[in-house]
């Protein structure tokens, strides 16, 4: 399974905020739409960094005045990226291996898609299940 396949189900929506917003404007972003990171762009599609609920967490137990600064200030600025014709399980073992939770996918130089380890599961566990019914019925087949 490639990662545009689970864009297909998915969707291909990206959440993102410009590098002079403040992280108070990352916050309600990220409440208001129940995720747990922002592309960080230029534009509407030139990443150039990301930001992560735990950036801020971390940011803000050093200063509890982050609030008014900009998100460049604690963005991740290398950004790790994928594209749509990646295979899942290498994408997988890249977010274990990196220890990240959230990959934006990048087509041509432009922004088009996101996801996350969450995303990664959910698609492993349901061709695994897919895998485990064809066998089943397979084997009840087989025994009848």
């Amino acid at each position: 399974m490639n990662v545009a396949r689970l864009l297909a189900t998915k969707g291909m929506n990206v959440v993102t905020i410009q590098p002079d917003q403040s992280i108070r404007e990352a916050i309600d972003l990220l409440t208001r739409h129940n995720i747990g990171a922002l592309v960080v762009a230029e534009g509407i599609d030139k990443p150039v960094g990301i930001i992560s609920e735990r950036d801020i967490v971390r940011h803000l137990a050093r200063n509890e005045e982050l609030f008014t600064d900009p998100v460049s200030s604690i963005m991740t600025r290398h950004v790790i990226t994928g594209m749509p014709q990646d295979d899942l399980k290498t994408v997988a073992n890249t977010m274990t291996e990196k220890r990240i939770r959230h990959i934006p996918l990048v087509d041509q130089g432009k922004l088009v898609g996101i996801i996350s380890i969450g995303d990664v599961v959910r698609a492993q566990r349901d061709q695994y299940q897919g895998e485990i019914e064809t066998l089943h019925t397979q084997i009840l087949g087989d025994a009848a």
